[in-house]
């Protein structure tokens, strides 16, 4: 499968390397009730623009363990940075619907320090609220982690990591519910977070950035379906290498139940897409 020659992260030095078990005051906004983060004030970033960007330190793998079927996680699973990539029926790394993924996340499972190679299959699938906390994607494949759960409480958490090599998307939201993502880096990718655009049920959705990092080339940060509710708040993102500001930082479309959906408008809205400009800096 062809890709996209984008920056790489060896010719990007940051001042200050995110630790990669380190937590932010975000941590505080990704434990607090649901309702009350989605009733909270737009989060702003005071002089964002005079602020290193919160660079990921990648992991050297410890290991290497093919994975020719889905491993389930019932609780929790500490990876300890190996390198975990598909074979046999999992050896896939296109753009295919329904692959399975290399895990596959109980609800109020967590998988932390995990590195996911070439081929990725479906990467992770979350089967209610969950918690991957350091995880690396080095190659996207069909998506990096989908949520699917079913009720509106679910939440899907990113805390730390990062993604590289995405055709298409990193985070996929099929399932009603909010996906946090926190100190996370994307590199060469095509959406971070959609919100189904097609799902033959759709939901109203949720999507909250933290201290995220975009490298370009990309082409959006986020996508989500205005009619059916779904809202996209920022704080503290850097998008480096966009000097042309090619990247969408939240696309907002037509969500639909089949075919393809329309994109209606992009940018702050106050009502979907709840953020300002200073919560963006370019580097």
């Amino acid at each position: 499968m062809s890709r996209r020659t984008g920056h790489t992260l060896l010719g990007l030095v940051a001042t200050a390397a995110l630790a990669v078990s380190g937590l932010t005051a975000g941590t505080a906004y990704a434990d607090a009730p649901k309702a009350a983060r989605q009733a909270a004030p737009d989060m702003t970033v005071t002089d964002a623009a005079s602020a290193p960007a919160p660079m990921a330190e990648w992991p050297t793998p410890t290991d290497e363990r093919p994975t020719d079927e889905t491993i389930p996680v019932e609780d929790s699973l500490d990876g300890g940075n190996a390198r975990y990539y598909g074979t046999g029926d999992l050896g896939g790394d296109g753009q295919d619907e329904g692959q399975d993924p290399i895990f596959r996340l109980a609800d109020g499972a967590t998988l932390s320090n995990v590195i996911i190679g070439s081929p990725a299959a479906d990467g992770v699938h979350c089967e209610g609220t969950c918690t991957l906390r350091n995880v690396w994607w080095e190659d996207v494949g069909e998506d990096a982690a989908t949520s699917r759960g079913d009720s509106s409480s679910v939440t899907m958490t990113i805390v730390g990591g990062g993604a590289r090599n995405a055709d298409d998307k990193v985070f996929q939201h099929n399932g009603p519910g909010t996906v946090i993502i926190q100190d996370f880096e994307v590199e060469d990718f095509g959406t971070l977070y959609r919100s189904c655009g097609n799902c033959s049920t759709q939901h109203e959705r949720h999507v909250v950035l933290e201290n995220v990092t975009a490298i370009a080339p990309g082409n959006r940060l986020v996508g989500i379906n205005s009619n059916y509710g779904d809202t996209a708040r920022f704080s503290g993102v850097t998008i480096i290498g966009d000097d042309d500001r090619d990247i969408t930082p939240c696309q907002r479309y037509e969500g639909v139940t089949d075919g393809e959906p329309d994109e209606i408008g992009d940018g702050p809205d106050g009502t979907h897409c709840l953020y300002s400009e200073s919560d963006i800096s370019y580097q």
